[in-house]
């Protein structure tokens, strides 16, 4: 049974990833604080749960035991903030590239050895509709995951010639404690801008996910799970 590493799993779409691969993968998933939930997840899904903190520098070493055997790796684990540009200080910055652009990139290169050497991985980053569109008050989170969409599609060039897949999912609104911060007339709004007029459900995601881990000749692509936002 092949390796799945997902970081940030206990959150509403890792916990949906976690299911999803858990199926057919020995999966591993990180987590930060949720230690009820990574042990849910665990006892249901026999996921092995590693306590990582990504905005500090020593953080993978924590996954080094799992990253040789890797074929699947699932850039997960994201932070957000709501704050003026000008307000944002430089801790607010690093700790925002750290988790959502900085810490998947190293990960990634970590991951990827094994994957060269077997001529075989998939890697899927999870981006945000906001590094697609850009996001007032979110410009440092924007700005990250922005940067995640750019290192996918310079990384599969790189790398498909070594048989590994990089791809990026962008999601939308998607019904997750990520958007508690909201109250209802800007949950509304956001609704109301979003085509098929609903919230995504975290198992959308993970569904786009599987797509991108069976289909063997797609690489490079940044698929919008968003309900049409933006268009």
């Amino acid at each position: 049974m092949k390796t799945a590493i997902i970081t940030g799993g206990t959150g509403a779409i890792g916990s949906a990833l976690v299911g999803e691969f858990a199926k057919d993968c020995t999966v591993v998933f990180t987590y930060r604080a949720d230690g009820d939930t990574a042990a849910q997840l665990r006892d249901r899904y026999g996921a092995v749960p590693v306590k990582c903190d990504f905005t500090q520098p020593d953080a993978l070493r924590a996954l080094a035991p799992y990253t040789g055997d890797c074929s699947l790796l699932i850039n997960n684990a994201g932070i957000s903030q709501i704050k003026l540009f000008g307000d944002t200080t430089d801790e607010d910055w690093a700790a925002m590239t750290a988790v959502n652009y900085t810490s998947p990139a190293l990960l990634t290169r970590e991951v990827t050895r094994g994957m060269i050497r077997r001529h075989s991985g998939c890697v899927i980053n999870i981006s945000s509709v906001w590094g697609v569109h850009g996001a007032s008050c979110e410009v440092a989170y924007s700005a990250a995951k922005a940067g995640l969409i750019g290192f996918t599609k310079a990384l599969a060039k790189e790398l498909g010639p070594s048989g590994i897949r990089v791809n990026c999912i962008a999601p939308g609104v998607i019904d997750s404690p990520m958007n508690g911060h909201l109250n209802a007339d800007e949950m509304r709004e956001l609704i109301d801008s979003t085509p098929l007029m609903r919230l995504g459900k975290p198992e959308e995601v993970a569904h786009a996910a599987r797509f991108f881990e069976q289909n063997s000749f797609t690489t490079g692509q940044i698929l919008g799970v968003d309900g049409g936002f933006g268009q």
